[in-house]
């Protein structure tokens, strides 16, 4: 008697995984593994454990054909960020796309920063009370906001913070809307704003900052030949660079600060290593007492932190 004639050992989820990685890898990206890991999550609608423990179970036809579509842009060099739609920042999950910059690890640290420095101001820390609804005792401000990390940061983690996000970019704030659309209690003490920095506020915030946080642009014009090309090819140029010598930015908002910050209010700033001494110098001959710059997760200096008092 003949064995009966058998087809093809449908895909599982874990031949697809190293069908990415290979993908990828062949693409010249620098995380393959990871980076495979993360799609076929993506298009499984498994989560990363649960896809460890499932990995032989035969894939979707849909998944497959949805692999597909992502691998080709990924290759193509587009930010995984961009590629999935969405990315964590501090635990919160944002929207992100081509309108607003990728988040990063030395965003976190900016906000870790700003939570800090109002911490220091006086500033309650933890969870909001859903009891207390949108009450707040404080006012903080984000400028040039983007996804809305930085903002959301603060009002997840500062309870009694009224935040103002805004951003110069209407497309900008539409990702920013969508990301506190989905964000639960915290965004209820968010106001959006459009407009270049402080001018995007209403005048009766004027002196009543406590703290002020920016991840502003703060690329030189010479260095853009510099970035790595799916930065340059996909992200908003604009929310990049600076001017010809990528202290504009921080230069603007150093200069206005001072009429919109509280007597001992503060401002932190997101910077590239190379400008912690000409920013400090900045802040001080803008009338700051005190001003230095903190390290990233790398141990470079990353944000400047410039304060009305010491």
């Amino acid at each position: 008697m003949t064995e009966p004639t058998r087809g093809p050992r449908p895909a599982t989820w874990r031949d697809l995984r190293a069908r990415a990685e290979a993908a990828l890898r062949e693409a010249g990206v620098a995380s393959p593994e990871a980076e495979a890991r993360w799609l076929v999550v993506e298009v499984s609608g498994w989560s990363a454990p649960e896809l460890a423990l499932a990995g032989d179970e035969p894939a979707t036809a849909r998944g497959g054909m949805r692999l597909e579509e992502l691998l080709e842009r990924r290759c193509a060099g587009e930010p995984l960020q961009y590629v999935l739609g969405s990315w964590s920042f501090r635990g919160i999950e944002l929207m992100v796309d081509r309108r607003v910059l990728v988040p990063r690890p030395e965003t976190e640290v900016t906000a870790e920063v700003a939570v800090e420095e109002a911490q220091r101001l006086g500033a309650r820390r933890g969870a909001p009370d859903p009891w207390s609804g949108a009450a707040t005792s404080y006012v903080v401000a984000d400028l040039g906001t983007g996804s809305g990390a930085l903002a959301l940061a603060l009002a997840a983690e500062l309870p009694d913070a009224a935040v103002w996000a805004t951003d110069v970019s209407e497309d900008a704030l539409a990702v920013a809307g969508a990301n506190l659309a989905g964000a639960g209690l915290p965004a209820t003490r968010i106001r959006l704003a459009l407009g270049s920095w402080f001018g995007a506020l209403p005048t009766s915030l004027r002196g009543g900052l406590r703290l002020v946080v920016s991840n502003p642009p703060y690329v030189a014009e010479s260095e853009v030949a510099d970035l790595p090309r799916e930065v340059v090819d996909h992200e908003p140029i604009e929310a990049l660079v600076a001017g010809p010598n990528g202290l504009e930015a921080v230069e603007a908002i150093l200069a206005e600060a001072g009429d919109w910050l509280e007597a001992d209010g503060t401002v932190v700033c997101e910077l590239a290593p190379h400008q912690a001494e000409p920013a400090v110098e900045r802040a001080l001959d803008a009338g700051f007492v005190e001003a230095f710059v903190r390290p990233d997760l790398s141990g470079r200096p990353r944000v400047l932190v410039a304060r009305r008092r010491g």
